[in-house]
């Protein structure tokens, strides 16, 4: 192999290397977008939750949950 074919060999390698790595940082930066999401909605659920639960307390409070 001559010196044009071995650089062209290293340039396959590394562009290689390049694709793999960029694969895995979009990997990682859509399961980061994934789990911020999930907290999100849970955090949106309890949210709910604890509006429900406030005005219960008002309508049991005022009688007018009857």
């Amino acid at each position: 192999m001559d010196n044009s074919q071995n650089a062209s060999y290293q340039a396959g390698q590394a562009k290689g290397q390049v694709q793999e790595k960029g694969s895995q940082m979009m990997d990682k930066a859509s399961n980061a977008a994934q789990s911020a999401k999930e907290s999100m909605q849970e955090a949106g659920q309890e949210a709910k939750a604890k509006v429900q639960g406030a005005a219960d307390a008002v309508k049991n409070a005022t009688g007018m949950n009857k």
